[in-house]
């Protein structure tokens, strides 16, 4: 189906284009690139010190009110509590790695210890005081226990930063189906009051003709209450719009202004490639299966871990002391001693606990392998429904097209024939409903078909600043 494209002047700046791929070439982009362990471990952390806005989402978010897409995208990002949750889990990841880290490095610790002493020996009193000082240094060589640890931390932060860009994709997605679903609520308001209005001038017209005893009462009774039943319409409508505005402005935290539209000739964006090759883009680069895959490696390591409990323990340490107290705080001669050696721990018996605790872990592990299994096949399910429904709606746009061609067509048709007497009032009313019909079914295909691209390519984990800028690209200027 041939469609014209439509650019809006002033959307498509450099610095928008600059301000939008920030945040999602920052988070989306990167992340859809399919690396696996460094991609979410050095990804770069999407805060609002680091992103660059443009003049247009400076000035929304000063004044409160949002028209562009990319106005509530940004203010979304700082707005988004369960994004913010998300981030702060990243961090907790980033710290947990450290610490795991920190474990694997030389322990140093110091102490000391200053004591008044009495000692009575053979009825002689002597009072002292002592003097202990000791620094000692323990580097783990061998801990097996301690090894998977670290592994489990690194995984762990690659799960939550793959879960961070999940929510991510997810903010910018529901904005997005946020934003649309105004316009949509807009296009059928603004469709019911044309009904309204072409249902109002039959009204009039039959009127008077019954005026002119060339109409019957019956008509006009009916007329009248097509158009009872047209306002009705409307106040419904009008809530709707009202409702889906407030639920954009809960969603990003800033007002709703007059929203930059999808006009009539706007060209919808071209999802290219099969099923299968969508379906395996999916098993790979959705970013809550890469998620549950760092969980399976979690749950091995702590099979690891606790098998790891049957195994020795080795540290090195390193001590100087110096010390003016012996054995049972006997005073001597100042001394300083220093020490090196090896600190080795073999388990033998621990009553059962071992064992008890790495049954456990298998069972987790096994968990954690079946959860995949089913996020794999759910994600697969969800987006082979995606990918269908959104070929049908290419196809029922083009029905829905040729629908509303010949319903106004009809209508007109059916106008003449009143004109000429040959139709009936109600005739007239039956063509003006199903043009209008077709007209909101039209509309309705055409934001749902947007949606769909959306979510296609968000359970495919490659939803990338391109594809946003792309969609706004296709919205013209707000209406007057």
């Amino acid at each position: 189906m041939p469609m014209k494209r439509v650019s809006r002047s002033g959307f498509k700046t450099q610095n928008a284009v600059r301000s939008l791929a920030t945040f999602a070439s920052a988070g989306l982009l990167f992340a859809a690139l399919g690396a696996v362990t460094p991609v979410y471990a050095q990804a770069p952390a999407l805060t609002q010190e680091g992103s660059t806005e443009s003049p247009t989402n400076s000035s929304a978010l000063e004044t409160g009110i949002g028209q562009t897409l990319e106005d509530f995208f940004t203010a979304a990002l700082e707005y988004s509590p369960r994004l913010q949750v998300a981030a702060a889990k990243r961090d907790i990841g980033a710290a947990r790695r450290r610490g795991a880290n920190g474990q694997l490095l030389p322990q140093i610790s110091a102490s000391a210890s200053i004591s008044d002493n009495r000692q009575d020996a053979l009825n002689r009193i002597s009072e002292y005081r002592g003097e202990r000082l000791a620094l000692v240094l323990r580097q783990v060589l061998f801990d097996w226990r301690v090894f998977s640890q670290r592994g489990q931390a690194y995984a762990l932060e690659n799960q939550l930063e793959a879960e961070y860009f999940a929510e991510l994709s997810v903010v910018l997605t529901s904005v997005a189906e946020r934003y649309f679903d105004v316009l949509q609520a807009e296009d059928a308001l603004r469709s019911i009051q044309s009904e309204r209005e072409s249902v109002q001038n039959q009204v009039n017209q039959v009127e008077r003709l019954y005026g002119l005893q060339m109409a019957q009462i019956t008509d006009l009774y009916d007329a009248q209450a097509r158009l009872s039943a047209v306002e009705a319409e409307e106040l419904l409508l009008s809530s709707e719009v009202s409702l889906t505005r407030d639920a954009l402005r809960s969603a990003t935290g800033i007002g709703v202004g007059n929203l930059y539209v999808l006009g009539e000739e706007a060209a919808l964006p071209v999802v290219e490639g099969s099923l299968d090759e969508w379906v395996q883009r999916a098993r790979q680069g959705n970013h809550q299966i890469r998620a549950r895959e760092y969980s399976v490696e979690i749950a091995d390591r702590r099979v690891s871990e606790q098998r790891g409990a049957y195994l020795p323990r080795v540290n090195l340490i390193v001590q100087q002391q110096r010390s003016d107290l012996g054995f049972d705080n006997v005073p001597i001669n100042r001394t300083d001693t220093g020490y090196v050696g090896l600190d080795i721990s073999v388990p033998l018996f621990a009553g059962g606990s071992i064992r008890a605790s790495v049954s456990e872990a298998v069972s987790q592990q096994s968990i954690a392998r079946s959860e995949l299994r089913q996020l794999s096949l759910d994600v697969s399910e969800q987006t082979r429904l995606s990918f269908l429904r959104l070929k049908a709606a290419e196809r029922q746009i083009e029905a829905a097209e040729k629908l509303l061609e010949s319903r106004i067509l009809a209508t007109t048709a059916r106008r003449r024939g009143f004109e000429l007497g040959t139709v009936t009032s109600v005739n007239v009313l039956d063509a003006v409903r199903e043009q209008f019909v077709a007209e909101r079914d039209l509309q309705q295909i055409r934001y749902d078909y947007i949606r769909l691209s959306l979510y296609l390519r968000r359970d495919a984990g490659v939803l990338t600043s391109d594809d946003l800028i792309d969609i706004g690209s296709r919205l013209d200027q707000p209406l007057p």
